[in-house]
């Protein structure tokens, strides 16, 4: 008998990557959630309209699932975290509380959730797990996210200490590939960057917020997602927390270089540093997903990039 999973978020970008996958495979029966956006065109997955900030909604959803994957947030880029922090706390914190409650009153049997970095302090050396020190300060611009974070990731451990459902809590690298948000309002680093290079005419030039002397540990999704997979499949233990990333920084500067490169256009850089930016260096040790589920990054940056500059012509330019 196939598993019921249910995807929260199935239309944001790890959302949508995630259904994709598992629509693809013959194991389970793939529910997703939805809100704002259009569902996908997917007949493999069934899509459920539903606000997961209301009780009654998350109710709905969950009852009769084997399987949850909490994909479902309220994100956006480093303007938004600069100049609109409370937007990542309030429902973010309400939706999980709801879906954790859920999980834990109607037997569900696994959930995943996607926490993120943003609780590590800056540093020149892949960062462990335990790496994270909750009695030193977080980087301001993160303080609100960060610990909202950190605040559900022990509720996934609070409930898997209560009842039969398993938690993996992951903390992932800055996430790029297909769906991920290319608008420059909303979009991370990544998406922003691919955007900037593909709308610019050969010979112009595009503008990269702060000094881009920054690093970041840039992860391609397919390796995110086949990480899901293996601990869904492979984790024996009621709760697990665990770094996925690529698992080496690059700067800001670098990634822009690359992409133009990518890209064949003749493209000069010019910084705006009156731009809202975070200046931080991040990457991380994912030794412990590499010895306890046998996972590691299988998608090079380079490969990495050209994917989703296939993927962006395909979807976005046409």
């Amino acid at each position: 008998m196939k598993k019921k999973v249910l995807i929260c978020g199935a239309t944001g970008f790890i959302g949508r990557n995630i259904g994709e996958y598992f629509s693809r495979t013959d194991d389970f029966e793939v529910y997703g959630t939805y809100l704002k956006s259009p569902p996908p065109d997917n007949p493999k997955i069934r899509m459920v309209k539903a606000n997961l900030t209301r009780e009654e909604d998350v109710n709905r959803v969950v009852a009769g699932m084997d399987i949850i994957i909490q994909a479902a947030a309220t994100t956006s880029g480093a303007k938004d975290i600069v100049t609109k922090p409370y937007y990542h706390v309030t429902d973010n914190a309400v939706m999980n509380s709801l879906i954790f409650r859920a999980a834990y009153e109607h037997k569900v049997s696994r959930v995943v959730f996607f926490s993120c970095t943003v609780m590590y302090q800056s540093s020149n050396t892949p960062l462990k797990e335990t790496d994270f020190d909750a009695n030193k300060e977080l980087n301001s611009k993160y303080f609100g996210v960060g610990w909202t974070k950190v605040y559900i990731e022990k509720m996934c451990e609070f409930y898997s200490r209560m009842g039969n459902t398993k938690y993996t809590v992951i903390r992932h690298s800055n996430i790029y590939g297909p769906y991920d948000k290319f608008d420059l309002e909303k979009s991370h680093v990544f998406g922003a960057t691919m955007t900037k290079v593909m709308t610019t005419e050969k010979g112009g030039k595009i503008i990269v917020w702060g000094t881009g002397e920054e690093e970041r540990d840039l992860l391609y999704v397919s390796c995110l997602v086949d990480f899901v997979r293996l601990a869904i499949d492979k984790q024996e233990s009621e709760f697990e927390l665990y770094n996925v990333g690529y698992g080496s920084s690059i700067s800001i500067n670098d990634l822009v270089d690359k992409i133009i490169a990518c890209s064949g256009k003749d493209i000069s850089v010019e910084h705006d540093l009156s731009k809202p930016t975070i200046k931080t260096t991040l990457c991380l040790d994912t030794s412990k997903a590499k010895t306890s589920l046998g996972w590691a990054p299988d998608i090079t940056l380079d490969e990495g990039i050209q994917k989703t500059m296939d993927w962006y012509k395909s979807n976005i330019t046409n």
